[in-house]
């Protein structure tokens, strides 16, 4: 019983409709497995809005540590490079989980699906907007994002979310700057020193490498609870396990089961060094500098909760966010209660 890793799978779901039906299928039945008694080796997917993200490292770490098989899971990891794709595939029930960004429960809402998060694994974005060595003399701070190209893993992803935020709030309109959707690691990277983006925001290990080969220097850092604090006014609940909800009230042992796993690991990092942590990890997450990979965990680490449960007042954050840019929200009433539940943490921590 092994949760695998299959980027090729997931590609080639998306290649066809007919392929993309066959997905939903293969959910379907993993959910109908589920029901049945939710005994040894129940059977869940779930889609990572990037799976070397040190942002979403709880998944694949769980996964090292054997925390699913110890709850008698088979839980398939797939992977996306953006957390609004991840949302995508839940959606459209090719998962039963994903692992991404909570304020995407909030924007589903508002379009009528029902969607919360089960487990919070953030109390901060972890995320860092980036400044391109050309560009640091004419973007001293997310009031200078005026006619520039900024980077985000894709239009619709938190990163758009908290980009269009910080322009807002620094004076700065939607229209007047360009999102351009250049994903992470590599391609993030080339961009920078291409030209094709002025800046943009992006995480570990990606930040590391960027500092490492001196291609930008960080401009706002919300990989800290205090770094949330300073540029958006309240903790920041993020990287998470969210599920429809419709599946959680169906196959609450299976949650139960995941919460589990995962508050474990939750502890099992605090109580580890990032070296201990990037050992745990596939080597090639790594890109062949493990010490660089440890300082991304390392700068990384304060933004986890220790116990998976929402931090007080993040929601309310995560709405003063969304509302500022996003018209839909703006004119919506959100249930934030519905968004979330601590049922299976607190019974995970108890």
């Amino acid at each position: 019983m092994r949760t695998t890793v299959r980027y090729a799978a997931v590609a080639a779901c998306l290649l066809s409709l007919s392929s993309l039906t066959a997905c939903a299928d293969d959910a379907a039945n993993a959910a109908g497995a589920g029901s049945k008694g939710d005994g040894k080796g129940t059977k869940v997917k779930i889609m990572v809005g990037g799976l070397d993200k040190v942002i979403y490292l709880p998944a694949m770490l769980t996964q090292r540590l054997g925390y699913f098989d110890a709850e008698g899971l088979d839980v398939e990891l797939l992977s996306e490079p953006a957390g609004v794709q991840a949302e995508t595939a839940l959606v459209s029930g090719q998962v039963q989980g994903a692992v991404g960004f909570y304020d995407h429960t909030l924007d589903l809402q508002v379009k009528g699906k029902e969607v919360e998060s089960v487990v919070q694994f953030s109390q901060a974005p972890g995320e860092v907007e980036i400044v391109s060595t050309k560009a640091e003399g004419d973007i001293t701070s997310p009031k200078d994002f005026k006619g520039k190209k900024l980077g985000i893993t894709g239009l619709g992803s938190s990163t758009d979310f908290l980009t269009k935020y910080l322009a807002v709030k620094n004076g700065v309109k939607v229209s007047e700057f360009t999102p351009v959707a250049v994903g992470a690691g590599p391609t993030f990277i080339a961009a920078l020193q291409q030209g094709a983006i002025d800046g943009g925001m992006t995480t570990d290990p990606t930040v590391a490498t960027i500092l490492d080969k001196k291609a930008g220097k960080i401009l706002l850092d919300m990989r800290t609870p205090e770094g949330s604090q300073a540029a958006l006014g309240g903790p920041y609940p993020s990287s998470s396990l969210y599920m429809q909800t419709s599946w959680v009230n169906g196959h609450k042992d299976t949650v139960q089961k995941l919460a589990n796993a995962f508050v474990k690991t939750l502890k099992w990092m605090s109580t580890h060094s990032a070296t201990e942590i990037a050992d745990k990890m596939p080597a090639d997450y790594s890109q062949g500098n493990k010490m660089l990979y440890s300082v991304a965990i390392k700068n990384t680490l304060p933004m986890f909760t220790k116990d998976g449960v929402m931090p007080k007042g993040g929601p309310e954050t995560v709405e003063k966010v969304l509302k500022a840019f996003n018209p839909n929200i703006q004119n919506a009433k959100v249930d934030l209660d519905k968004t979330y539940t601590t049922e299976f943490v607190q019974k995970a921590t108890g």
